[in-house]
């Protein structure tokens, strides 16, 4: 095993949970991968429409009814996808919301605010500037289609044509993009419907009260908020007041949280049950403990996130984006007002809105509020959020009549277009600057988030390389994982690479899927205490496969240990409360696996070979030069 290997040969590790991913990449992956889907779909619209306009709005606006009895709900079709499927999509789009508050990055306001304020600039700025060039028309009052962002569009986008920044910048840009979202939603709710019944809208409350009432008493089955949900939607459709409120709300409820050490080893004694009688019982048990280690939020998110990417926002594009490719259709639309104001609106808009929020944010807390990247970042988290599509789209059809809908679609795809374009050349024109420069504009100065929750202490703490320096890589490991001895090589090499790294392990033994780890822990302690822990870490990790009582007396017998000491203290567990100690600190930091890794105290997502992981050391160690 060298430190060459694939990336792919390190991916694995030994967990309690089959999660294998982060939920944020999980996300980000589903959403840069339905982009693709997403511009086939919206460019098959086009073709389409193009071909025979009539043929496509002939199939979009036949009626489609469902009836309950003496009740009935009558739509076209592109209304079922436009207030239906979309609802299922501001579902998935609340329960991103909801992880990142709850565990992921905007867990601490000081870090939520600057990109809240910056997503507000970035509505605020291009509403003005679509209602200026629109002043003294009727065409006013679509300034609801110049605000939001495609999430999956501007993700995409800014993986195509950015950097290696990776989580930081994304979750900037995620955390505007859901103020976009939200505050559309608010905006088709409350300022384009029509008329609003009161009776029908008093229903969708009580249904939704009681939505709340089985989520205070704990209810974890889906399947009565489900039905309440659907009920909810359906008495806002009545209402008059669009119903996509109905799914962010749904989605914002489930919790989100890692899951438990506890949980995590229930799960793992009713498997075995289930290994050794596969009856359908145990199959039920182990299949209920399982979920019960997983927070609602995420199995939901794994659940339905791909469905919205892949399925639903693709098929609102087949059904919204249809435009004449037609010269003397783009000549008149390119001289109108809806197009020039939208184009105008995201083009520029949108980065002048979110950069210049922020950065006055910035100079007013005098620095207390800051971006988490740099501010070459920002702008092209900026240019990326010009990208506005799905949302855009879905006002524009209920803010403009049919001549000025066709309008403001040609402003929304060109807006796409050149905003993308931008957001390249400004990732270019970075990647052109002198290292320090680049380094800077890409990073900033800014604090990480400080995953790792017990310091780094030297008076207690096995330590590599010197006791300070600009980067610290923690590991929680098992000696007895095998994906910790696939990591070692890495490991080695990394430290040989890069002189001025503090390296730190520490133990969290798998008892429940390693029947050895806690003894050859234990063990690498009491050769700690007379001063050849490495050594003995190093042989337990070359011999993974001998770590009996007796295989830890041969190891201290090469080392030259006094073996009747050693042996004394392994039999009375002299160094098991030391072990523990290192188990709680990881319970404490969300850790449910091994190996894990912390660079300055920022969990290491991915793999962890030497590319990887020397990728994360070198951007620690720049961030550590630029902070203050």
């Amino acid at each position: 095993m060298t430190a060459a290997q694939a990336p792919d040969d390190y991916a694995g590790r030994t967990r309690w949970t089959w999660r294998l991913r982060t939920p944020l990449n999980v996300f980000v992956r589903a959403e840069t991968g339905g982009a693709v889907v997403l511009l086939v779909a919206a460019a098959a619209a086009v073709v389409w429409a193009t071909i025979s306009y009539s043929s496509y709005e002939n199939v979009w606006t036949s009626t489609l009814t469902l009836r309950l009895r003496s009740w009935s709900l009558s739509m076209s079709l592109r209304d079922w996808i436009n207030t239906g499927l979309m609802a299922f999509f501001f579902f998935v789009v609340g329960l991103e919301a909801r992880r990142e508050a709850d565990i992921g990055e905007l867990r601490e306001l000081r870090r939520v605010a600057l990109p809240l304020i910056a997503g507000l600039g970035g509505m605020l700025v291009p509403i003005a500037i679509y209602l200026t060039v629109n002043a003294g028309t009727s065409a006013t009052h679509g300034w609801g289609a110049a605000m939001s962002t495609d999430t999956a569009f501007a993700l995409g986008v800014l993986t195509i044509v950015g950097t290696s920044l990776a989580d930081r910048l994304r979750v900037f840009l995620l955390t505007v993009v859901v103020v976009d979202d939200i505050a559309a939603l608010l905006v088709i709710a409350f300022v384009y419907p029509d008329h609003v019944a009161l009776r029908p809208l008093l229903i969708a409350v009580a249904l939704f009260a009681m939505v709340l009432v089985l989520r205070t008493r704990g209810v974890r089955r889906g399947l009565p908020y489900a039905l309440l949900g659907i009920a909810t939607w359906g008495a806002m459709v009545k209402s008059g007041i669009d119903p996509l409120v109905v799914g962010l709300a749904m989605g914002l409820l489930p919790y989100a949280y890692p899951a438990g050490r506890e949980e995590l080893e229930h799960a793992t004694q009713e498997f075995r049950l289930f290994r050794e009688q596969p009856t359908p019982e145990f199959a039920r048990r182990a299949r209920f403990s399982m979920d019960a280690a997983v927070s609602p939020n995420e199995r939901l998110a794994v659940l339905w996130h791909p469905w919205t990417s892949r399925v639903v926002v693709p098929l609102f594009a087949l059904a919204n984006a249809g435009i004449e490719l037609r010269w003397s259709f783009l000549r008149d639309a390119f001289t109108s007002r809806v197009t020039l104001g939208i184009l105008a609106a995201y083009v520029l808009g949108k980065p002048v809105g979110i950069v210049a929020s922020a950065f006055v944010t910035a100079r007013l807390t005098r620095g207390r509020l800051r971006p988490p990247v740099g501010w070459g970042a920002v702008l092209g988290a900026g240019t990326s959020a010009g990208v506005g599509f799905t949302v855009t789209l879905l006002v524009a059809t209920l803010a403009f009549a049919p001549a000025e809908l066709q309008d403001a679609k040609v402003g929304v795809l060109s807006a796409a277009l050149a905003s993308a374009l931008l957001s390249w050349i400004v990732f270019r024109g970075i990647d052109l600057l002198p290292a320090r420069l680049r380094v800077r504009a890409l990073l900033g100065g800014s604090e990480a988030i400080v995953d790792l929750a017990d310091p780094v202490d030297p008076e207690r703490d096995h330590i590599r390389g010197p006791a300070e320096s600009p980067v610290t890589l923690v590991e929680y490991g098992d000696l007895e994982c095998p994906y910790c001895g696939q990591a070692e090589p890495a490991v080695r090499a990394l430290l040989q690479e890069f002189a001025d790294i503090t390296y730190v392990w520490r133990h969290l033994p798998l008892d429940d899927v390693h029947p050895h780890a806690r003894l050859a822990a234990e063990g690498a302690e009491a050769a700690g205490a007379q001063g050849r822990f490495w050594e003995m870490h190093d042989l337990m990790l070359d011999h993974q496969d001998a770590l009996t009582t007796s295989d830890l007396t041969s190891y201290a017998e090469q080392l030259g240990l006094d073996v009747g000491r050693f042996q004394r203290e392994i039999d009375k567990r002299v160094y098991s409360p030391r072990v523990d100690r290192d188990v709680d600190s990881a319970g404490l930091s969300g850790v449910t696996g091994t190996p894990t890794f912390f660079v300055n105290g920022r969990r290491h997502h991915g793999a962890f070979d030497l590319d990887s992981l020397s990728t994360a050391v070198k951007a620690a160690g720049a961030r550590a030069v630029l902070s203050p």
